[in-house]
């Protein structure tokens, strides 16, 4: 039972494990990228076009003579910033329609409910796409309109961790004790409900880094001057044959943030999943 336990515990830690240290490590990069660039963001030299990585150039240069390890470190900001805020939008939005429909049920359930369902219909790549060319290609709007659209999976999760709970029997003791609905959703049901909420989050980051990636690959997500490893990637689809280095770099980055918040999520869903324990 013991060695049963041991090789549990090495398998669900190392996959945390390894997420945190890609995650950490990217955000370590990203918060101190003025300090390890090396490189002005904007600066452009002429006589550094299209440069292999090399010892002054770590991930080489573009076509402008850009370093594209500075780019790369400041669209690591922008990623991250995306992923985190997006997420943190739809969880808002996707906790509080679900306590409402496992809570209320009845009419507001089904409403509510309902409304998922439509949702739901629609791609979501595609309705982002459709939302963004009416809106201003900003940073901000990316991270609106994201988190906006991503919401409904944390609204089914909540509502049916909410339904479940509110039959318990520390719930009937603080409906019996003269506790609201409000104290009741906010000091019993959530912090219950959050453990599977906070595997949602964690896995929905990776989601929205890449949506964030292929809006800004289609030349509608984060705009000149600001970098991102999307449109760093359409940089270098244009001279692939040539500068091979534009297109592994930034593709290599999303695909370790999105497999950090994988394995991340992953690891949290094992640890805190006492029935697979």
């Amino acid at each position: 039972m013991n060695c049963r336990r041991l090789r549990y515990c090495l398998e669900t830690r190392g996959l945390l494990i390894f997420g945190l240290l890609l995650i950490s490590c990217m955000a370590l990069a990203a918060l101190f990228a003025p300090w390890f660039a090396g490189y002005d963001l904007l600066r452009t030299d002429p006589d550094a076009v299209l440069l292999p990585p090399s010892s002054a150039h770590l991930l080489g240069t573009d076509a402008f003579g850009r370093d594209v390890f500075a780019r790369m470190l400041y669209g690591a900001r922008v990623s991250l910033q995306v992923g985190l805020v997006s997420v943190g939008i739809s969880v808002s939005i996707g906790t509080s329609v679900g306590l409402a429909a496992g809570w209320f049920r009845g009419l507001v359930d089904e409403c509510l409910m309902r409304f998922v369902d439509i949702m739901l219909c629609f791609p979501a790549f595609f309705l982002i796409l459709a939302v963004i060319a009416f809106l201003e290609p900003s940073l901000l709007n990316i991270m609106i309109v994201i988190g906006l659209t991503s919401w409904m999976g944390t609204a089914r999760l909540v509502r049916a961790e909410t339904l479940s709970l509110r039959e318990r029997e520390f719930i009937q003791a603080a409906r019996l004790s003269g506790a609201g609905t409000v104290r009741i959703l906010l000091r019993h049901i959530l912090p219950n409900a959050a453990a599977p909420v906070l595997v949602s989050a964690t896995l929905g980051v990776g989601g929205a880094i890449l949506t964030e990636s292929g809006l800004s690959f289609l030349g509608i997500g984060v705009q000149y001057p600001d970098p991102s490893w999307g449109n760093i990637l359409i940089e270098g689809k244009e001279t692939l044959g040539v500068a091979w280095w534009l297109s592994f770099f930034p593709g290599f980055a999303i695909l370790c943030a999105v497999l950090g918040y994988n394995l991340l999520g992953d690891g949290l869903r094992d640890m805190l999943d006492r029935r697979s324990q």
